[in-house]
């Protein structure tokens, strides 16, 4: 599952989360912010974002091992906006989205206030992405190298080191296969912000809609050469597959080779360049030259 901040026992879980209620209820009553964006309970132990605009409120905000939504992705949505400034309960995969994003220009400064636990439990409240960039490292769960990794003996052909082009080909379009092109892993991505997805164009149109092989395909090869770089391993899209499609897995797959090319790791610096991008004379491929 994806990172979430770790405790060590349900009086500190109490402790921790009363500090953070607490530092949420100042900023509401001061007025610095509007709202209040975090989890809350939903049904059958199903955790949902939750909007907390009046104090009492607050006594619904939870955090746990179930908060793996990554709630970066309202923080773009003009019906969010409209609500005013807000204070977000943050964890590693989300201020990893709010490093990316203001490396792309689409988070400024102070937008908004993230408020996040320390390993002592103590309360953090992050407004830029300096203080950010400062912090996250030293967070419980900042590694984002466990986000939603399937069993090894499900995906024998992408074990480390695997250069069977075949036998990964083939492992992706029999997952591709059960996709139901619901883009539930478009709407929980915080990197898939266009405000029209190339598949919902229509004229000219680029992918099928109807979900066959063919056109599940050509979707999840789209979607995942446009987060190349881009993406946080926040896990967000396979939790959200209907179908289980662990679908980071094909985006990590890119993260590590652009990685290895040209040293960049999404989420780490508000100030990083897209390495498909940019180029430079050191790049391998003789066009450049």
């Amino acid at each position: 599952m994806a990172e979430t901040v770790r405790r060590t026992s349900g009086q500190t879980v109490v402790n921790d989360m009363e500090a953070l209620r607490q530092r949420a209820r100042e900023l509401l009553d001061a007025g610095t912010v509007q709202v209040i964006i975090g989890y809350a309970n939903g049904s059958n132990r199903r955790v949902r974002p939750f909007f907390a605009r009046r104090p009492e409120d607050l006594e619904r905000l939870i955090l746990d091992d179930r908060c793996v939504l990554n709630l970066a992705v309202y923080l773009r949505k003009p019906e969010v906006k409209a609500l005013g400034k807000a204070a977000v309960i943050a964890t590693p995969p989300l201020l990893r989205s709010i490093l990316q994003l203001a490396a792309e220009n689409h988070y400024q400064e102070s937008e908004a206030v993230f408020l996040a636990l320390d390993s002592a439990g103590n309360v953090l409240e992050l407004s830029s992405a300096e203080q950010i960039a400062g912090v996250l490292g030293s967070l419980p769960g900042s590694t984002g190298q466990d986000a939603c990794v399937p069993s090894a003996d499900r995906m024998p052909a992408l074990s480390a080191g695997s250069t069977d082009r075949q036998a990964r080909f083939a492992f992706w379009k029999q997952e591709f296969e059960r996709c139901i092109r619901c883009y539930a892993c478009r709407a929980a991505c915080p990197m898939c912000y266009c405000e029209q997805c190339l598949v919902d164009s229509n004229q000219p149109q680029w992918i099928p809609v109807a979900a066959h092989s063919i056109g599940n395909l050509e979707w999840h090869i789209s979607r995942a050469m446009h987060l190349a770089g881009r993406c946080v391993n926040c896990g967000a899209c396979s939790e959200a597959c209907p179908a289980g499609i662990p679908l980071n897995l094909v985006n990590q797959f890119l993260a590590d080779r652009i990685q290895q090319e040209f040293g960049q790791k999404a989420g780490t610096s508000a100030k990083l360049d897209y390495a498909l991008s940019v180029f430079s004379g050191s790049d391998r491929e003789t066009f450049i030259k």
